[in-house]
């Protein structure tokens, strides 16, 4: 069978690459394994400090489930009886693996990112996105509804937005998507690269541990009252603040020098 992911390291970046073109880089059971083990092997490399998400080609970034495997069935068939089943899924383990990857995770659109694709889009740290992209939720034209998704999407946007995405399934475009909290950046599709290259090494250059302690931080006080979630960030702040990382953090700002973090 053929790749449905490519993976390639430059510059302590790793891009992951959804590669079924032919097929607006859908997704079926085997892209998703797939995606999984690379979104795994990026977390473990210690010479990874950021990941790329984009899709092959420029029609789209990702078109979701693909209507012809498992991920549409279980969305239009699932009951509570399967509820087992689809907690075994693909869909179901790609959406929950994003918050335990450990380093950020940009996402280039340099196509459309519907359905499942925008969910996709969506679960992402940061998304950069060519000006002439557009993105739906377009599930309701077909009597069904983005029960897998909405949980991603409702935590970027307000509930007047993400009804008006659920309730129509109209394409809105990137800069709607940054108006309302889907879309981190707009850029010329001619610039796309470029910027999210730039982006890429701003935030490989900064602590990795750092990193990945704060961003397990944000995802560990979602939900908690307040006072649960200052009192966790106090105990993460006095542990990164012992780090080596920490410590030639502020010697370099003191020196006033670049700091060379070590992820220690």
């Amino acid at each position: 069978m053929d790749e449905t992911i490519l993976y390639e390291v430059a510059d302590r970046v790793a891009r992951i690459t959804l590669n079924r073109p032919q097929a607006r880089n859908s997704l079926n059971d085997q892209m998703i394994d797939e995606l999984l083990a690379a979104l795994a092997r990026a977390g473990e490399d210690d010479g990874v400090r950021v990941i790329v998400l984009t899709g092959a080609g420029d029609r789209a970034f990702c078109a979701g489930a693909d209507l012809g495997g498992l991920g549409a069935k279980q969305e239009a068939g699932g009951s509570v009886a399967d509820a087992d089943a689809i907690r075994e899924s693909g869909p179901f383990r790609l959406f929950t693996a994003f918050p335990k990857i450990g380093k950020p995770v940009i996402a280039r659109l340099g196509g459309h990112a519907v359905a499942g694709g925008l969910g996709l889009a969506a679960a992402c740290d940061l998304v950069v996105a060519a000006d002439d992209v557009k993105l739906a939720t377009p599930e309701v034209n077909v009597g069904l509804w983005p029960m897998m998704i909405m949980a991603i999407i409702n935590r970027n946007v307000a509930p007047k937005h993400a009804f008006r995405l659920y309730y129509t399934g109209e394409r809105i475009t990137a800069a709607e998507g940054r108006e309302i909290g889907l879309v981190t950046e707009v850029v010329p599709r001619a610039e796309l690269d470029a910027r999210v290259d730039a982006l890429a090494r701003t935030i490989a250059a900064k602590s990795p541990i750092g990193l990945r302690k704060g961003r397990e931080a944000f995802f560990a006080i979602e939900g908690r009252p307040l006072e649960d979630q200052v009192e966790h960030l106090l105990g993460e702040l006095v542990g990164l603040a012992a780090t080596e990382d920490a410590r030639e953090g502020i010697t370099a700002f003191l020196e006033r020098r670049e700091p060379d973090f070590q992820g220690r």
